[in-house]
């Protein structure tokens, strides 16, 4: 089977995936981290013009250090220049330089008084120094007299601080917007917690936590309040019921082996630095999530100014840095998670992937190897082991390696489909069928509604020219349920291919091409179909594209041969059985209780 059938953006991270609201993993030993940041050495030259457009060429690649470190040296030749100092300071705050970011806050304020970044930045300076009526001031002046979410929150925790409980939640109640009803419930549940009045606290959180479970660190704030009300037993439902969602997730791991060793979990915001910093966390991962990197970058480090421990920021932070190929400085933010916090696993199986980003794939294989050593119960590192062997097609040793993984998981069971989906694609590459198929089925057990099993499950079989009648909806639901999926589409036109439906293959493999253009396969399938539909042209330039395309080396001949000679009309398959197009074929129920991987 063709590698594209993997669909990796879909699951080559899984345990970030689900980091942007929740979370995932655990400590490692200080010897798996020596030796592996990556030097990005620049030069700064002595052209102010020069400094300039580096900084801007840098900003627009989100290089955060190259941005502060340029506009910093262009803004020495031109002191006054207000867009220069704001860009400076944008350089700066999003790459960290905090103390630097607050002077360039100031000396923009200056030109600009109601500049709502700089002022949010000297809010929330002024509100570590717990110099909250200056820190009101500086939201107020930023919101320029309009409503708010970030000024109207931070200005509700400066208000708890002085303990005016009160003003504090009159001033979250301004939110009137449906939109912002959980945040509203959830801030207003922390400060009334956070201020002793447990009575309201226990209100609110019980309202944000009835509209939405699938958030982690909401449901991780409610279950703690409750464990600290001595209601145990809710605090475990809580958690057990979002292990449910997203299973074996460490926190809640850590979590449910503390209360159920009779501890009371500490609360999860302690006092205003924490708070003020959940506002900027939240609306940090809300700007990563939706694309706004930026936004995202300097809210998080706003956030990690006030409460520099918070490894979920850390994460998220690095993650955006992963995402937008700044890898040395995504290495530097996950190393920053605290050894002994629950997530440190996690990162440090993230610095892992960086690595293999960077090309390093022996240091990358070494790392998670070392990782494995330190943490021989976990399955979290020898997943993401078995993942990048597989990537560069050691199949033999990443079998072996998901083998492992399998054995010592603790998960339950239905988080373990993709192990064996993993393992099954192994065995396929390797030509091992009899365990793949046992394996996909497997997972399918596990997992009966997952699409891209389904996808891989069912195009093998069609390949093969077996097990037809199931294949056939199998993969009508895999496209069903990933209708913009450009593999899972093509999957279907093959089929319909493979079956003599030429008209309909030509059809979905067209809208695969829509989808994923660049795919040596699709394009050479949409040319074999072009072919047996008599348009001959088009195939030959399917085909060519497909080779221009940089298909498998063992793909390679057989298009050549195509470009060559086209294909035998006498192999048409013409004799295949009268089976309905698996375009037409009716979709299979839906399975109504299925749910979402919702953070």
């Amino acid at each position: 089977m063709p590698l594209h059938r993997l669909a990796p953006h879909a699951l080559i991270s899984i345990s970030l995936a689900a980091l942007v609201l929740p979370a995932t993993l655990i400590p490692a030993a200080a010897k798996t981290h020596e030796n592996i940041a990556v030097a990005a050495p620049f030069e700064v030259g002595d052209s102010p013009a020069g400094n300039y457009l580096a900084a801007v060429v840098a900003g627009s690649e989100r290089d955060t250090v190259a941005a502060a470190t340029f506009f910093r040296e262009a803004l020495r030749f031109d002191p006054e220049n207000k867009d220069l100092i704001e860009r400076a300071f944008v350089a700066t705050v999003s790459n960290g330089d905090m103390q630097e970011a607050f002077g360039l806050a100031e000396r923009l304020v200056a030109h600009d008084p109601a500049n709502g970044l700089a002022q949010l930045a000297l809010g929330v300076r002024a509100l570590k120094a717990h110099q909250f009526t200056s820190a009101r001031s500086h939201f107020a002046r930023g919101a320029n007299g309009q409503p708010d979410l970030t000024a109207t929150l931070l200005s509700a925790w400066c208000y708890a601080a002085v303990g005016s409980t009160r003003r504090a939640l009159e001033n979250i109640d301004q939110l009137h917007d449906d939109n912002f009803a959980v945040f509203r419930d959830y801030h207003k549940a922390l400060i009334s917690a956070m201020l002793g009045n447990t009575t309201d606290a226990t209100k609110w959180f019980q309202e944000a936590y009835a509209t939405d479970k699938n958030t982690l660190r909401l449901v991780d704030a409610y279950a703690r309040f409750m464990s600290r009300q001595g209601d145990r037993e809710e605090a475990i439902r809580a958690y057990e019921a979002f292990d449910q969602i997203l299973p074996d997730h460490p926190i809640v791991k850590a979590a449910l082996a503390d209360l159920k060793a009779g501890k009371t979990l500490p609360a999860l915001v302690k006092n205003v630095d924490q708070g003020a910093a959940e506002v900027l966390y939240g609306l940090g991962a809300a700007g990563g999530r939706q694309g706004d990197d930026l936004a995202g970058l300097i809210y998080l480090r706003l956030s990690l100014y006030l409460d520099p421990q918070n490894s979920l920021a850390i994460l998220t932070l690095g993650d955006i840095y992963e995402r937008i190929k700044q890898y040395e400085q995504a290495i530097d933010v996950y190393q920053a998670v605290p050894q002994d916090d629950p997530l440190r696993l996690t990162a440090d199986v993230e610095v892992a992937q960086v690595l293999e980003s960077l090309g390093k794939t022996d240091d990358a294989i070494k790392y998670l190897g070392n990782l494995v050593e330190e943490h021989p119960s976990d399955d979290s590192a020898l997943s993401a082991l078995g993942n990048l062997e597989r990537a560069h097609d050691h199949y033999a040793d990443a079998v072996a390696t998901y083998t492992k993984a399998i054995d010592r998981s603790t998960k339950p069971e239905k988080a373990n489909w993709p192990l064996f989906y993993f393992r099954g694609i192994a065995y396929e590459r390797e030509k091992d069928w009899p365990p793949a198929e046992a394996d996909f089925k497997h997972a399918l057990e596990l997992f009966p509604d997952q699409p891209l099993v389904l996808n891989y499950l069912g195009y093998s079989w069609v390949d093969k020219g077996v097990n037809l009648e199931e294949a056939l909806p199998m993969l009508q639901r895999a496209v069903e349920l990933r209708p913009t999926d450009g593999y899972i589409v093509d999957s279907l036109g093959w089929a319909d291919y493979k079956l003599g439906h030429y008209d309909a293959a030509v059809k979905e493999l067209e809208r695969a091409i829509d989808l994923k253009p660049s795919d040596p396969l699709i394009n050479e399938h949409l040319g074999d179909a072009y072919w047996r539909v008599g348009r001959k042209l088009e195939a030959h330039f399917q085909w060519n594209h497909a080779r221009d395309l940089g298909p498998e080396k063992e793909d390679l001949p057989r298009i050549l041969g195509k470009i060559a000679h086209g294909l035998d009309d006498k192999a048409k398959a013409a004799d295949a059985k009268p089976v309905t197009p698996v375009s037409d074929v009716k979709p299979a129920a839906a399975d109504a209780d299925r749910k979402q991987n919702g953070g």
